[in-house]
């Protein structure tokens, strides 16, 4: 009889008996969504593709080949980290991954060839593949009373603060450095690293034990609301039967083109168009994503206070078409930095007053298909984004290269049109309620 083998946690797991409550439970939520953004912010290349391009003498063309590989290589990873944190546990396997992909950095500063940057950037997504996976994971695993839609917006807040830290970096300490890409790659590394340490500090999960409690007792609720009308059963069927839920999906993926096109090529678009300095191209996009973030929280509180979401849609496109539609028009030698900020910045405004409503109508008219189905509902919108994305990095590029970024802003333009247009299919309401009057009664 073989003996019985117990396996030894490393020494930064710490597995909770006894799930955390009040403050205890949104500080490690907070751990967890830091863990997110170090994730997003150790592989971050936009803030010195222009520097790294003119370097390395690579087309555009060819980075977008190169990115879209190592998204699909991420994209594998991401499959395997989730099982691997299934078996193992989700820090076991979260850590080492942020760590290695932090140390990474170190490695990018020597790369000096395309070939070098290739294999490096596959060996970064392939880990932080899985590093991305875990940290959804585990912000799920702190929120299971908010919904998986609203456990996930916590987990965007990752992506977002990576892309300011990022620039905003960039933006003050390259001049400090001759504008060297290199030492943009060894700050990254060097902060990631600093990140990683408060994470292996302070970063907890669930016992395997307690997460099955915690699923148990959401399965019996599940299951109690079955009971309630057993005539009824959800099934993912159900959502292709509704063309206003494609109509989100599709026109919504128009709209991201835009937002995914300045995610990833916005600092390029500003130095290689419009003839910006890297550093001051990097501050411009810090300061989009700042009032991005400012418009998502005031313009969702508002439109859950009077519970309007389409008004805020359509308001948020049509002002994003005009100021896109100007900007396409700035791009060349010669324009004022100033007027380049201001339009830059108001972009990224009018996109945060149109996306937090939609993503609330989306939920809406999801759960009025059947509630138990929105999590599907987001899911299939998420793997149409990504297909989206991969197909931007591919085709992007050579459009670019043969005409120019006024035609490919030309196509995100038109993505903003296809999503406006596809608001007619959307259920909701154009206008409040109005209070209704209620008669007094007479005392007695």
């Amino acid at each position: 009889m073989k003996p019985f083998r117990v396996r030894h946690k490393p020494f930064y797991v710490r597995e909770l008996s006894v799930y955390p409550v009040g403050r205890r439970r949104i500080f490690l939520l907070s751990i967890a969504v830091l863990a997110s953004l170090v994730a997003n912010f150790e592989t971050t290349i936009a803030t010195i593709l222009p520097l790294l391009m003119q370097d390395l003498d690579m087309s555009l063309t060819v980075y977008g080949q190169i990115a879209a590989l190592s998204v699909l290589v991420g994209g594998l990873s991401a499959g395997f980290g989730g099982i691997l944190s299934d078996r193992w546990g989700r820090v076991t396997i979260l850590v080492p991954t942020l760590t290695i992909t932090a140390a990474c950095n170190f490695l990018l500063a020597t790369v000096d060839s395309v070939a070098g940057l290739f294999w490096v950037r596959c060996l970064m997504l392939f880990i932080e593949g899985a590093g991305i996976t875990i940290t959804a994971s585990l912000v799920r695993d702190f929120s299971p009373r908010m919904g998986r839609a609203q456990a996930f917006a916590f987990w965007t807040w990752g992506p977002v603060g990576a892309s300011f830290l990022a620039s905003a970096i960039a933006g003050f300490t390259l001049p400090l450095f001759g504008n060297s890409w290199r030492s943009q790659a060894i700050i990254m590394g060097a902060v990631s690293l600093s990140l990683c340490a408060v994470i292996i500090w302070k970063i907890a999960e669930p016992s395997a034990a307690l997460r099955a409690e915690v699923m148990h007792h959401e399965a019996q609720a599940r299951t109690q609301a079955e009971e309630g009308n057993p005539a009824y059963r959800a099934r993912l069927a159900e959502l292709f039967r509704h063309p206003h839920l494609w109509a989100h999906v599709l026109g919504n993926t128009g709209w991201q083109v835009l937002y995914w096109t300045f995610a990833i090529f916005g600092q390029t678009i500003l130095s290689g168009g419009l003839g910006m300095d890297p550093a001051a191209a990097n501050r411009v996009v810090a300061l989009g994503i700042v009032l991005n973030a400012v418009a998502v929280v005031v313009v969702g509180r508002l439109s859950d206070r009077l519970q309007l979401r389409k008004p805020f849609i359509a308001a948020g496109t049509v002002l994003t078409v005009a100021a896109l539609g100007y900007f396409i028009a700035l791009i060349g030698p010669g324009v004022p930095a100033g007027q380049v900020t201001a339009v830059y910045a108001l972009l990224y405004l009018f996109m945060g007053i149109a996306y937090v409503p939609w993503m609330a109508n989306f939920s809406e008219n999801a759960e009025d298909v059947e509630s138990r189905l929105q999590g599907s509902a987001l899911g299939i919108w998420g793997m149409v984004v990504r297909v989206m994305i991969v197909a931007l990095l591919v085709v992007s590029p050579m459009v670019v290269e043969a005409s120019g970024w006024q035609t490919w802003l030309g196509v995100a333009l038109a993505g903003q049109v296809v999503f406006l247009a596809s608001m007619a299919a959307f259920k909701g309401r154009w206008r409040a309620r109005r209070p209704v009057d209620v008669p007094a009664v007479p005392s007695p």
